[in-house]
């Protein structure tokens, strides 16, 4: 009886070991923690956990009076745009030390290319990234009416970048009025429209636009949504889904309180961007 019983316990604790055993396996990194997959009982999905870090970090950040880029959301792929003459076709550089995104400059010089198909030729680019000792300059230069603190700027985190046109005001001329009609398509987005300073707390910029990526950008365009507009909307409906450029994509928001474990499709693009304030939001497509 006692060997019977033995065996049974045995058997069991040998079922337990191998039945989370083959739940876990190791994933790539995210934010330089190492991460787990956790298979769901289905198998469908698996759960990455994300920290609390994962909040200041991506491309959806709110960046603000309020709201401070944290020294993790500077792109890591920052590049002196003269020195990169791959990425400085079809528009010119007020200042040869602008810096920028790589991944931003990319995308600008796609959008400026097929602007010129259009006959809209005369882009150039005033400002792109400020480390704090830049933006401090300016904010001394200018004061508070006309430039934000150093870390509350969103030219402080890469993904925003001024754009002229060399031959007269934003306001006025044919490259502002094609970027406020096509930016969106190419994953940028008007920061500071005229209609909405109320909330945004800016001044209508027409030259500053900041990237978002696809599909964000059309989701703003078609809602007329600010960027603060946007990360509320998410936040209300937890889950939404949309089409962009023939491509099904499924937007979703997480509350992130400590390491919280996200359910997660496999076989999938996924992509993490924080919101700066209290979650993350998670972009799945084909």
């Amino acid at each position: 009886m006692k060997k019977w019983f033995f065996c049974v316990v045995l058997l069991g604790l040998l079922g337990y070991e191998w039945f989370h055993q083959g739940r876990e396996a190791a994933v790539p990194e995210l934010d330089g923690r190492p991460q787990r997959q956790v298979l769901t009982d289905k198998g469908a999905k698996n759960l990455t956990v994300l920290s609390k870090s994962q909040i200041h970090q991506g491309s959806l950040l709110l960046v603000n009076r309020e709201y401070p880029i944290h020294k993790s959301g500077v792109s890591k792929d920052i590049v002196t745009l003269s020195e990169r003459p791959e990425l400085t076709q079809g528009y010119a550089l007020l200042d040869n030390s602008t810096m920028l995104s790589e991944q931003v400059a990319e995308q600008f010089s796609k959008m400026v290319q097929a602007a010129s198909g259009q006959g809209v030729r005369n882009f150039l680019i005033s400002s792109g990234y400020r480390d704090n000792a830049k933006q401090q300059e300016l904010f001394a230069d200018k004061g508070a009416d006309y430039a934000l603190p150093p870390g509350h700027s969103e030219h402080n985190l890469g993904l925003s970048l001024d754009i002229g046109s060399s031959q007269m005001a934003m306001s006025r001329a044919p490259e502002g009025q094609w970027l406020r009609e096509h930016a969106w398509d190419y994953g940028f987005i008007l920061r500071y429209p005229e209609d909405k300073t109320d909330i945004t707390g800016i001044k209508y910029e027409p030259w500053h636009f900041r990237y978002v990526g696809l599909p964000h950008s059309m989701i703003m365009r078609d809602n007329n949504f600010t960027l603060e507009e946007y990360l509320e909307f998410l936040k209300e409906q937890g889950v939404i889904t949309t089409s962009a450029k023939g491509i099904e994509y499924k937007v979703s928001y997480f509350k992130i309180t400590g390491n919280t474990p996200v359910p997660t499709p496999s076989g999938k693009h996924v992509e993490f961007s924080g919101n700066n304030i209290d979650g993350v939001i998670m972009t799945v497509y084909p």
